[in-house]
């Protein structure tokens, strides 16, 4: 069994005791001679448990307990302590410091092994149980996210197409009752006609490729991204200037399409919020990762400014990365702009170019 144990006692000779005991039982031991020391490690390392000695100057146990329950990064963090105290008082006082456990001193070493793998076990089961809750919330978040893009192709697919199509038919109709027309005004009515047509069209394949941008399969990701960032700067009038290493290896269509779905929901935060002129795309290969990297020149925000309403957001983005294994790196400031990275790991395989 892995973990970690933070053993806190200023008796060095009992320090050693604790730790030749709990040798080759797979744990990481860290070692803490007083309790200044033991809060400083706990906040550091996050140890899966801590073994802590009541009788210590300056900062007791019992204080050691206080402080770390009263620290809600450690507040669950599981304690026992060790004590030559066996009378009742001292029991509660350990109870309301906040020890889960109590073990007396001379520590039966066998007791000590079973109490130590009996908690760490059962704070792992909670961590799965954490990590289970998550992965629900997570693909919670997913099924709402899907089902808003639904109502949003939904709506696109009625109010724009649908009244575009509808306008179309209506103008044929006019352009039937009023046939036979001078070839100069039949001529402008046909244009009008095909000109609208050519704008449903662009609106269908605008549509299509958000739902499933093509070059991906076509042509890949690198030239998916480089492209769509190109049409982006054209159609809004914001500076993308698109870099890429001139590898790229396959990677799974799942991360692919992660990628691209980060490139556009970037690029519309940019420009939505960022106030920015000019934004820098890059796609690299760093160490065994993939990374896109989209930095602007604008205001930057707070973590706490990610709204509901500003698309899927930073947690969206967060969420759509923890699905292929990835994560999210971010730094912003008013003075320097966002610098958003999308880091996704490389399989042996396609590190190795072999995909």
């Amino acid at each position: 069994m892995t973990g970690s144990v933070l053993i806190v006692d200023d008796d060095q000779t009992s320090l050693a005791a604790l730790e030749s005991i709990l040798d080759g039982q797979g744990y990481n031991i860290i070692r803490a001679s007083n309790g200044s020391d033991a809060l400083q490690k706990a906040d550091a390392l996050i140890p899966d448990l801590i073994l802590v000695d009541v009788m210590m100057p300056v900062m007791d146990g019992f204080e050691v307990c206080k402080r770390i329950r009263a620290t809600p990064k450690l507040a669950e963090m599981p304690i026992i302590i060790l004590t030559a105290l066996d009378d009742r008082a001292s029991r509660l006082l350990g109870i309301e410091s906040g020890a889960d456990d109590f073990l007396t001193k001379p520590v039966d070493r066998q007791e000590l092994r079973l109490r130590v793998h009996t908690i760490i076990r059962l704070n792992r089961y909670r961590t799965l149980l954490t990590q289970r809750e998550n992965l629900r919330r997570l693909a919670e978040s997913v099924i709402t996210a899907q089902e808003e893009e639904r109502k949003r192709l939904s709506r696109e697919l009625h109010d724009d197409l649908g009244q575009a199509l509808i306008a179309h038919i209506l103008n044929l109709h006019n352009l039937q009752k009023d046939l036979p027309l001078e070839v100069d005004l039949l001529n402008k009515r046909i244009d009008a006609l095909t000109a609208d047509t050519n704008q449903t069209l662009n609106k269908m394949r605008f549509l299509a490729q958000n739902i499933r941008p093509t070059l991906l399969d076509t042509l890949g990701l690198r030239t998916a991204l480089e492209t769509y960032s190109y049409e982006f700067g054209l159609r809004t009038g914001l500076r993308v200037l698109f870099e890429a290493d001139p590898e790229i290896p396959e990677i799974p269509d799942a991360h692919a399409i992660t990628l691209y779905r980060i490139l556009q929901e970037t690029l519309t935060n940019v420009l939505k919020h960022s106030k920015a002129n000019q934004v820098w795309v890059e796609l690299n290969i760093d160490e065994h990762s993939i990374v896109l990297t989209v930095q602007d020149n604008g205001i930057g925000f707070t973590l706490t400014q990610t709204a509901p309403n500003s698309g899927i957001g930073i947690t969206g983005i967060r969420e759509r990365l923890t699905l292929v294994g990835g994560k999210l790196v971010i730094s912003t400031s008013a003075s320097k702009g966002t610098v958003i990275s999308a880091h996704i790991p490389l399989t042996q395989t396609q590190d190795t170019g072999t995909a």
